[in-house]
């Protein structure tokens, strides 16, 4: 019964939160789910380091959907006001980055590591974490085209819920945030800005 004391009716109880990036105070947090995101940055990180303001974040670790500076600024730590604002608690590894990071290079990163971690065994993970990889790395590098990001999409959605495990799943929810949210960050690769 102490644990319902902590969070909300529907989320009781609390949460590690795994702060890193662009805050003045990383570290574990143990916070009672439902506690404000912004009181979490603000007062328990000693706020944005980097800039100073922030761009976007990640709530459940790479895995969730990202959220924008406005969505993470009104956001509570509990399942149901993240689901609502289109991502997951996920994992609690909340992952800070301020307004000087580029979007598509992030992604790229993480991308990255998806496409090394895949096993191989689901074609659809194995394929589709490799070329999500192949083209964010060549915007990055190279530029591209207006279709690139079209691709992206297609991809990343034909992943979704098609494979044994949820690694292909875990690429495919950012992607489709990241390009819904910060298509700004991809469209200056390809006008070559």
């Amino acid at each position: 019964m102490a644990y319902r004391q902590w969070g909300t009716e529907k989320s009781p109880g609390t949460k590690l939160f795994s702060v890193s990036g662009h805050v003045k105070k990383t570290g574990v947090y143990e916070l009672p789910l439902g506690y404000s995101l912004k009181d979490l940055l603000e007062k328990d990180c000693g706020g944005i380091s980097g800039t100073g303001r922030l761009k976007a974040l990640h709530t459940g670790g790479t895995s969730v959907p990202v959220l924008t500076a406005r969505q993470a600024m009104n956001a509570r730590l509990d399942h149901e006001s993240l689901q609502e604002a289109g991502t997951m608690l996920g994992s609690g590894g909340v992952i800070v980055m301020d307004d000087s990071v580029d979007m598509l290079w992030a992604l790229r990163n993480l991308a990255q590591f998806y496409a090394h971690e895949s096993c191989g065994q689901c074609t659809p993970c194995r394929e589709g974490t490799g070329w999500i990889f192949k083209i964010l790395d060549r915007l990055y590098r190279e530029g591209g085209h207006e279709e690139d990001l079209v691709v992206l999409a297609d991809v990343a959605q034909k992943m979704q819920g098609r494979t044994i495990c949820a690694l292909a799943d875990a690429l495919a929810a950012p992607v489709l945030s990241y390009l819904e949210k910060f298509r700004e960050d991809f469209e200056k690769h390809i006008r070559g800005s």
